[in-house]
């Protein structure tokens, strides 16, 4: 969240100095913070020659103890980031900061998604992430050809970010002004001319420039409702069974009965035709055993039947001579029915026993054929690659994995695999003809020599590497160019500094050649957002409001307008930079500078609509828009950011109000 007077907001503790800790320390110092750290040995080699100097205090032990948190100041830190390598250890040490402050906000390096949870309801306060898979959709995405940079869902939407030259198929863009492409369902990240590279930040764009062909656009757009599982009741079935079964007429019983077969399996054909069978034969005993002997009860000759069915044919005849006297043809249909049961009890116990085994054992899938071109191999098939691959099915791409081992066949049955040394299985991928090769083994050398060998195979593949030392990851960036080098304690810091501060880090994504994070905000009655607009938000501070709910209210609005002020309660979710969420920690928002004139209006309902707006979209009392229509011309003294001026202007031309930027 924004400050909090109530907390210390400028000491954090962090535990664990391996890649992702040092990085955490180095993401939280931009933060202006106090950091101090706890390793449980001298570090030899550090990964940021500049660390040293940037930690407050350094204590060597082991932050499971209470003595050694308490060495670090844990009573007077705002959050603490367990950050180790040993999952057991971070658990630990959680539970230990917990009993020694119980309001620290605790951030954890954990896996363990059920436990994860668990931990959360119980220590509360508490967020847990897996470094190595945060960055799974930034490698997925990486290797598309296409211009989508990001996707993650909200509120069971599909949001895509996307960046992406505009040509003739993207006519709605071409010759708009960039205001205009903002709307209920999209907002304009960044723009650039043709030849030029886009700028880090948001909004560096001006709002009535022209977009002309050959321009670069990013923007994010909310796609189409993720479809919704419907759960329904008992009752329900019970009335959807019934309703079935009084639809049934004899006109369209026989249509039923025809697509139920020709739906049903081999398998489920055998067994309903030999059940079927087998209840004729059943009744049929019965009916000639109680005709045959009328002293016997119609119970008795049911059981009769019963245990000729079920082979039990030497339990009435198996003496030497017959018990009873018996006709000929009733004693050929006992002996017949016994065989005809034995036949179809044979038949159901082999069909059970295919089941039994196939759950068991669960027999290798065939898969599917390797892609003849334009397929995205992926080498390494650990955590992040198994992500990856569910991602990149998912956005419905062809891909062939690599492993050195082999998986589980319920596990990515529909992507085709091979199993073995990789040198060997890139000569089987059709690499030669593949659109991009992802490398995400968990060796970084390795993943270097696969690149280089695939660059080599195929120089217009796109290349996406994953490394985790910093300084290896400098170094084949600047050794190639055109891969995408992505280090994944580099990326997962971010989010694991964010959520120190209180935010709740949704997802994340590379933009412009930097880690773009979405956010959510609660608002709080001390928060640096409490009372702004949307709009005052997003240019003061530089991030991009993309969902926004009143406090109480279970609807939310997606690409919310600028309109709207926050209050306490309310939730906005938002895309930030790392230096966004700073600017919103600090409270350091941009003054607005920028004046409007307005200059006429073309009737009295004209003034009385320009009033309305001036107040709504500049945030000024009515009264003040009021007494500036009534002595035109005039220029409102009340600052407003560059777009929230233009987007005014545009509000009161469609009101019939001339005014421009003074």
């Amino acid at each position: 969240m924004g400050q909090n007077a109530t907390i210390n907001a400028n000491s954090f503790l962090v535990c664990g100095l391996g890649n992702l800790g040092q990085y955490c320390i180095s993401v939280l110092k931009e933060f202006g913070v106090n950091v101090n750290a706890i390793e449980v040995t001298n570090i030899q080699r550090w990964e940021i020659p500049e660390l040293p100097n940037l930690v407050d205090n350094l204590i060597i032990g082991d932050c499971r103890q209470p003595k050694i948190l308490e060495q670090a100041g844990i009573i007077h830190c705002r959050a603490i980031l367990i950050v180790t390598s040993d999952e057991r250890v971070n658990i630990a040490a959680a539970f230990a900061a917990r009993s020694l402050n119980p309001q620290i906000r605790l951030v954890i390096r954990s896996a363990q998604e059920n436990l994860n949870e668990l931990l959360s309801q119980n220590l509360g306060n508490f967020v847990a992430f897996e470094a190595t898979e945060l960055p799974a959709k930034s490698f997925a995405l990486g290797a598309l050809s296409s211009e989508t940079r990001g996707l993650f869902t909200l509120e069971n939407r599909l949001l895509r970010v996307f960046r992406a030259p505009v040509d003739v198929s993207q006519r709605w863009a071409i010759h708009s002004p960039i205001q205009d492409l903002n709307n209920a369902h999209r907002r304009v990240l960044a723009h650039a001319r043709a030849g030029e590279s886009l700028p880090k930040a948001f909004y560096q764009w001006e709002p009535n420039q022209p977009i002309e062909r050959g321009d670069t656009v990013a923007y994010i757009e909310v796609s189409d409702r993720l479809p919704t599982p419907t759960v329904q009741s008992v009752t329900s079935r019970q009335q959807f069974f019934w309703a079935t079964i009084l639809s049934l007429r004899w006109q369209n019983l026989r249509h039923k009965l025809l697509q139920f077969w020709q739906d049903s399996s081999q398998t489920r054909r055998v067994a309903l035709v030999g059940g079927l069978i087998m209840m004729s034969w059943f009744f049929c005993g019965t009916l000639l055993y109680k005709l045959q002997y009328p002293q016997l009860s119609f119970q008795d000759a049911l059981n009769v039947s019963l245990v000729l069915s079920l082979g039990g044919y030497d339990n009435l005849f198996g003496q030497l001579q017959l018990p009873f006297a018996i006709p000929w043809w009733l004693h050929l249909f006992s002996i017949s029915e016994t065989v005809a049961g034995t036949v179809f009890v044979g038949i159901l116990y082999a069909i059970m026993t295919e089941r039994v085994l196939a759950a068991k054992f669960q027999f290798s899938r065939r898969r599917l054929p390797i892609p003849k071109a334009e397929h995205i191999v992926l080498v390494g098939l650990g955590r992040v690659g198994k992500l990856v691959a569910q991602l990149l099915q998912e956005l419905k791409q062809p891909v062939v994995g690599i492993n050195t081992k082999e998986i589980d066949s319920e596990i990515l049955s529909t992507m085709p695999l091979i199993v073995g040394n990789i040198k060997n299985a890139l000569n089987q991928v059709n690499l030669a003809t593949a659109k991009s090769v992802i490398v995400v083994t968990d060796d970084e050398v390795t993943n270097l020599e696969i690149a280089l060998t695939a660059r080599a195979s195929n120089p217009t593949a796109n290349l996406v590497i994953r490394t985790f030392d910093p300084h290896f990851s400098e170094n084949v960036a600047r050794l190639l160019p055109y891969a995408r080098v992505l280090g994944v304690y580099a990326l997962a810091a971010e989010a694991f500094a964010a959520a120190a501060f209180g935010e709740n880090v949704l997802n994340l994504f590379r933009l412009n050649g930097q880690t773009t994070l979405v956010t959510e905000y609660r608002i709080e009655a001390n928060d640096t957002l409490n009372g702004k607009l949307i709009g005052e938000i997003a240019y003061g501070y530089g991030i991009v409001p993309i969902l926004h709910a009143k406090a109480g209210q279970a609807n939310s609005k997606l690409m919310p307008s600028d309109d709207i002020k926050l209050a306490v309660g309310d939730r906005l979710i938002v895309l930030a930079t790392i230096e966004g969420l700073q600017r919103v920690e600090r409270g350091a928002i941009a003054p607005p500078q920028v004046l409007v004139k307005v200059e006429s209006a073309l009737s009295a309902e004209a003034t009385f609509e320009g009033a309305a707006v001036i107040s709504r979209v500049s945030g000024c009392d009515m009264h003040t828009a009021r007494t500036l229509m009534n002595q035109l011309p005039a220029t409102l003294q009340y600052p407003l950011y560059k777009h929230q001026a233009h987007r005014l202007l545009s509000e009161l031309s469609k009101a019939q109000v001339q005014a421009r930027i003074a």
